[in-house]
């Protein structure tokens, strides 16, 4: 479809909602700053707990904002997680399950940014955009330094590594910003997802090398081959052993794959200092929101597998930070314990900006849990991947605060497996035929099925 003719599409459909759109705006809008990185675990991050991490601005956020300690995506893969952020939808919903389906001119109308847009927001894209071909997007945005695909950490004829060019556009965006105008800035990194298939998959800023050059990174408690065989075949045979033969099928190629993904990670916390230091410079600090977060999780060849995709602790859980400056009052350097979603952020950007949340957002504002308050809480969630099918066996699950609940809903008779999370934080001991067990897989059974139809 000619853009232009999508644009007016997209401008009738903004047309139609400008009382609800503009509800209960506050007389100084704050601007927001949404950082997503993909592929990144949260346990990488110095302010997660790891000793070994050199994130020291990310860390530095968390300690003026909050940190989630158990938030997680809905499908664990780039295109659909994606999907999700922006619309607030579980994919049950948003109906885009691969990499080629785009937002349509009236679901895209519904996504914080355009909402954010048709309220007075300039708005910003950089970096990995991820859903579809982008073509609507990109005639939607007021600043769009977007790409299609993975994108490569070196473009030809440049030597400048990909974080420090997104570094760039965003204080480009920033210094182009109208002080009278609210923004909103989604800055998408690659880092530290691997370039594929190349000769070197995780290539850092050159500034970089010598990070962690002497550090041995420990082996993860469940890399060793007896977890592998307990996975139903298809798993075996799965996208994420290919993978795992190709990064972690040796001691020795796991440090240098780690290695080389903590240093992509410490250049891309580099940019984020950047960012928030030319905030300041801008004085723009004191009334711009940041949440950061990853689009999935991922494996370092736990259960033999790498990648993310599976229902598995390493490959669902993310990081999320949120630091608002504005209110002296805000508790400061919390982790919060309530199960927060990649579905939570666009309607907290838009409760953030006094814009009026749709009723077809499935996720919740998490502004009142980061202002102190406890608000009545989810206690599960439904998980679902069903991308990829011949390479990436579908799954479906329920995680709640206590147990893993998974189901391999492709195979023939269904598989399932069980986790006691409180006893059993690595997921090392399937309880599905264990007798103790039997009304808690049953009522997760029931749950699932509920869950499945309720999201839709």
């Amino acid at each position: 479809m000619n853009p232009m003719r999508i644009y007016c599409l997209v401008a009738g459909v903004f047309a139609a909602f400008p009382a609800t759109i503009l509800a209960n705006q506050p007389a100084k809008r704050p601007n927001l700053v949404f950082l997503l990185a993909d592929d990144l675990r949260p346990d990488v991050l110095g302010c997660y707990g790891d000793r070994l991490a050199k994130t020291p601005h990310l860390d530095a956020l968390a300690q003026r904002g909050v940190r989630f300690r158990h938030h997680f995506v809905t499908t664990s893969i780039c295109a659909v997680s994606r999907a999700s952020i922006f619309s607030g939808q579980y994919a049950r919903r948003h109906k885009i399950n691969d990499f080629a389906t785009n937002f349509t001119p009236d679901a895209f109308a519904q996504t914080y940014p355009a909402l954010l847009k048709a309220a007075g927001y300039r708005i910003g894209f950089i970096g990995k955009y991820g859903v579809g071909n982008k073509t609507l997007e990109q005639v939607q945005f007021d600043y769009w330094k977007g790409f299609g695909g993975q994108g490569n950490y070196f473009d030809k004829g440049t030597p400048l590594h990909m974080n420090r060019r997104m570094g760039d556009q965003a204080i480009e965006f920033l210094k182009t910003s109208d002080k009278a105008k609210p923004f909103c800035l989604s800055l998408s990194f690659k880092c530290p997802h691997a370039q594929d298939k190349a000769a070197r998959e995780f290539p850092p800023d050159p500034q970089d090398e010598g990070e962690f050059k002497d550090t041995v990174f420990p082996t993860p408690k469940t890399a060793a081959d007896k977890f592998f065989k307990l996975l139903p075949e298809p798993v075996q045979k799965s996208e994420g052993r290919v993978r795992w033969e190709r990064r972690f099928n040796t001691a020795e190629k796991f440090q240098e794959i780690i290695r080389d993904y903590y240093r992509l990670v410490t250049g891309m916390d580099r940019e984020i200092g950047r960012i928030v230091a030319a905030l300041e410079m801008l004085g723009l600090a004191d009334n711009t929101i940041i949440v950061f977060t990853a689009d999935n999780g991922f494996f370092f060849g736990e259960r033999g597998l790498a990648d993310k995709w599976f229902m598995y602790e390493e490959s669902i859980r993310v990081p999320c930070i949120i630091m608002d400056p504005r209110s002296q009052r805000q508790p400061r350097d919390r982790a919060l314990e309530q199960m927060s979603l990649n579905i939570d952020f666009a309607p907290t950007l838009l409760d953030y900006a006094g814009v009026a949340i749709p009723k077809a957002m499935q996720g919740k504002s998490l502004r009142p849990l980061v202002n102190g308050e406890t608000p009545t809480w989810r206690h599960d969630w439904y998980y679902e991947h069903h991308t990829l099918p011949k390479i990436i066996p579908p799954s479906e699950g329920v995680r709640t605060t206590r147990f893993t609940y998974l189901r391999w809903v492709a195979m023939d008779p269904v598989v399932e497996e069980l986790y006691d999370l409180a006893n059993d934080p690595y997921q090392e001991h399937n309880l599905v035929n264990d007798e103790s067990q039997r009304v808690t897989l049953q009522r997760l059974r029931e749950r699932w099925d509920e869950l499945r139809r309720t999201v839709e």
